[in-house]
């Protein structure tokens, strides 16, 4: 366990200690408006495990003419585990994987269904030839209510201009994971470990370290919390928000449903074009003022809550 991590439990455990932090719920404003700029109410977070893959084979790089077809190539063997992850119908490939998916209802996806998305238009903002994804779900589905494995990054080997014919010494990968409830980073680290052991490449050593991890959060669309931030929404704009699952994480959520039990709304107002990570980060003045309004009209609406 990381020392970021062991600091969250005893923040989130000495809260629960002391009646001083006794609440009715909590408010995180780390989320955004839907597409369109649309007001709009997080009720889902996927969380996230992060883990690298070392594939090892000597102290330093070989000479791929003396060497070649007698030592197996680590860059090789990274490509062989990376492959296996994943089909190519999207669907991950490590056993076990989606034992502990809830799996969506047809109401929830009927109402992610009814969302005003444009699908091309997303395409066309990114912009990328095409959308792809898990097979038999649809683009909002695979974003915030299905789980994914990515590759963060690959290095290893000579990656200069010109040649250098060697065989790499050892080759590294970065794999994340978005969970969704009731997945548990831990245990999709263990069989993401379990499993690179078992299809590994015989010649080479491969380790696999877990670097962090995060829960997924899922909040009730009915909750009296949510409701309230919904009628703080509409008091404001003049329209009922939507309820939207994003992609993202932000696992603090989870700790203070599971730890404290309290229900968490995720109510931010960053647009949807914001440049989220990215340089030159922004939000809308209007967004800022409106949202200012909302969070304002949310305490009077959480204090009627205890009349």
């Amino acid at each position: 366990m990381k020392l970021s991590r062991i600091a969250l439990v005893v923040v989130v455990g000495l809260l629960a200690a002391f009646p001083l932090f006794a609440a009715d719920a909590v408010v995180i404003s780390d989320t955004g408006y839907f597409e369109g700029n649309l007001p709009a109410i997080t009720v889902g977070l996927r969380g996230i495990m992060y883990a690298q893959i070392d594939v090892l084979l000597s102290p330093v790089d070989l000479h791929s003419g003396m060497y070649g077809g007698t030592v197996a190539n680590p860059a090789n063997a990274l490509a062989t585990i990376i492959a296996a992850l994943k089909g190519p119908d999207g669907r991950v490939r490590i056993p076990g994987f989606y034992d502990d998916v809830v799996a969506l209802t047809d109401a929830e996806r009927a109402a992610l269904a009814a969302l005003p998305f444009d699908e091309e238009a997303y395409r066309a903002a990114i912009p990328v030839s095409s959308l792809v994804g898990e097979a038999g779900f649809t683009t909002l589905e695979r974003k915030g209510a299905r789980p994914t494995l990515d590759v963060n990054g690959i290095w290893g080997g000579f990656q200069g201009e010109g040649a250098k014919t060697i065989i790499p010494a050892h080759a590294h990968a970065k794999i994340s994971t978005r969970l969704v409830a009731n997945q548990d980073a831990a245990t999709v680290f263990a069989a993401l470990r379990d499993f690179v052991a078992e299809i590994a490449a015989p010649g080479v050593t491969v380790r696999t370290t877990y670097i962090h991890g995060g829960e997924p959060s899922l909040t009730p669309a009915d909750h009296p919390a949510t409701q309230a931030a919904a009628r703080a929404i509409e008091a404001v704009h003049g329209v009922a928000p939507v309820y939207v699952r994003e992609g993202g994480s932000i696992p603090v959520t989870a700790a203070f449903d599971h730890s404290l039990g309290l229900p968490v709304v995720l109510l931010g107002f960053t647009q949807p074009s914001c440049n989220a990570h990215a340089p030159n980060e922004y939000l809308l003045l209007d967004n800022f003022e409106q949202g200012t309004r909302v969070i304002v009209r949310l305490w009077d609406e959480l204090t009627a809550l205890r009349a």
